[in-house]
């Protein structure tokens, strides 16, 4: 008689028994573990490294395909992007990624007229180079009061000098590196510092005593071709000894911009970048509320 017609024992009940206790008993221990493991909610305050400034761990990105003071969030009309940025803040996304490159100052600040400002995080970027739509004042001041003036509030939480491409920047932008510490020095911006598309710019923004805030390039593919500034080994260093010195590091290209499209790749990404502990937040340039819902979905679901 072969073992699976063998009749069933009383001793083979019993074995079956214990065994099945046994995992039983285990199950709820494994389920505590599993709970008890770090997750990461888009809509957790976590602190910005030293800046002392809580924001939601996902930022609502406004510059899509951004150029031209102009983006897909904007170019899609002022109804469809109240309707994208209420739907976040309504999700617990109170952290706004805009820029002067992306023209959403005044489209955010028709969103946030009327609700407490010191429920909002505000970030903005100053672009230093001449362009066709903006001629750079060398400084901070005039391009600060304008923002200001374009969101309606006093106070900027957070100014970057936008798009790094050289390790020289802080020479070569010393200007607006001065008028940015006078501004936070007088409050009327709480942090500061840089959006890096170069890795060398990136090392010298990990270690920079200025640098308050860096928004680096990053996703588990790495390399040119899904839009980061080294291989994902390299970077993922740089953004450990930035944090390590108590930089806040918010990661952009988390999803290869838009070139990591399938579900099990948007989860890889996300679990690479929070699992090895490599950024405070991240900020997706969402387009419609399905892909915040969607976007906040995969972030719930990440476990370290």
């Amino acid at each position: 008689m072969s073992y699976m017609m063998r009749p069933f024992s009383r001793r083979d009940f019993i074995k079956t028994s214990l065994v099945g206790t046994a995992v039983l008993s285990a199950a709820p221990a494994a389920w505590a573990a599993a709970e008890a493991a770090p997750r990461f909610r888009g809509s957790d305050l976590v602190t910005l490294g030293k800046t002392g400034i809580k924001a939601s761990r996902l930022a609502q990105g406004t510059g899509f395909n951004g150029y031209n003071r102009s983006s897909a969030q904007t170019r899609a009309g002022k109804q469809a992007f109240d309707r994208l940025v209420r739907h976040g803040l309504d999700e617990g996304i109170n952290f706004l990624d805009m820029a002067d490159l992306y023209g959403s100052h005044p489209f955010v600040k028709d969103v946030i007229k009327g609700l407490p400002r010191e429920k909002l995080v505000l970030l903005s970027k100053i672009w230093p180079r001449k362009e066709s739509w903006v001629t750079p004042s060398g400084g901070a001041k005039e391009e600060i009061d304008r923002f200001r003036q374009e969101l309606g509030v006093e106070q900027i939480d957070m100014v970057l000098i936008h798009c790094m491409t050289d390790a020289k920047w802080p020479e070569q932008y010393a200007g607006i590196r001065d008028g940015l510490s006078e501004l936070k020095q007088k409050g009327v911006v709480r942090a500061v510092g840089v959006s890096c598309h170069d890795f060398g710019a990136l090392k010298v923004a990990s270690e920079h005593p200025w640098v308050d805030v860096i928004f680096a390039r990053i996703n588990h593919k790495g390399g040119k071709e899904y839009s980061c500034d080294a291989s994902v080994e390299e970077v993922s260093a740089v953004l450990k000894t930035a944090r390590k010195s108590g930089k806040a590091v918010v990661g952009m290209k988390i999803f290869g911009a838009g070139k990591l499209v399938k579900p099990e790749e948007k989860d890889a990404s996300l679990h690479y970048v929070f699992a090895h502990d490599l950024v405070d937040a991240i900020t997706v340039g969402m387009l419609t509320p399905e892909e915040v819902d969607d976007t906040l979905s995969r972030m719930a679901a990440v476990r370290a």
